[in-house]
């Protein structure tokens, strides 16, 4: 089951056991970068080209024809009181096929687990760059699956250290209000009781943006609008 679609009616049965359905509404908008793309050169590929290819495109930002910005992450910064995951939430997966890690973004409960997988035909291995988790560092050939719980809110870079353009981030959640956005850069937020809310957006190659949102019970827009990359340090 997917993740984001358990988590989202997890929240409206919450809703309904609490008797706040009929108020509760959902946070909906989009991530857009203004302007014309930034040009993002290809990545040329020595090493195990029979299943990496020769080249691939730059992951850290993936804009969908009218500049929708996937893969970047929303949620609510002052989550309703008494926010919290369920304890029967399905693992998430990232896999890495193609040589490129996917879903490049998934969330995850704090204390929840990642089961990683490796559907190419070579070793491959996992390298996290965690600050407040344990940090890892294990091959991986196909077909293992690798087991990863995380216990401590952060946004954790993975990467693999056998094809050094492969990278990742699981993104570990206080709180189910967190969404990721699609191919045409679209988010929503089920479920959120009415209430003033922080909203905050993060992209890789966007950096931040937060806003203030309103919601009622029809629930509430709130899009984001990035004009330029984050400054490079």
């Amino acid at each position: 089951m997917h993740v984001g679609r358990a988590v989202r009616a997890w929240l409206y049965g919450l809703s309904v056991a609490t008797g706040a359905a009929a108020n509760a509404g959902d946070i909906t908008g989009s991530v857009a970068f203004a302007g014309a793309a930034p040009q993002r050169p290809k990545t040329p590929i020595t090493i195990d080209q029979y299943i990496c290819g020769k080249e691939k495109d730059a992951e850290d930002l993936v804009l969908g024809p009218k500049g929708g910005v996937q893969h970047a992450v929303v949620w609510i910064e002052n989550p309703p009181a008494g926010a919290k995951w369920p304890a029967d939430l399905p693992k998430a997966e990232m896999d890495q096929r193609g040589c490129v890690f996917v879903p490049r973004v998934v969330v995850v409960p704090v204390g929840g687990t990642v089961d990683f997988l490796n559907s190419d035909r070579l070793l491959h291995n996992l390298h996290s760059l965690s600050k407040d988790n344990p940090e890892f560092n294990r091959t991986q050939p196909r077909g293992r699956t690798i087991p990863i719980t995380f216990s401590k809110g952060e946004f954790v870079p993975i990467i693999c250290d056998l094809h050094s353009w492969m990278k990742s981030w699981v993104v570990v959640a206080e709180h189910p209000y967190y969404a990721v956005t699609d191919a045409a850069g679209a988010y929503r937020i089920a479920g959120v009781p009415p209430g003033k809310y922080r909203l905050r957006m993060w992209q890789e190659a966007l950096g931040e943006q937060t806003q203030e949102v309103q919601v009622g019970a029809q629930g509430a827009v709130a899009s984001f609008e990035v004009k330029a990359l984050k400054a490079s340090r």
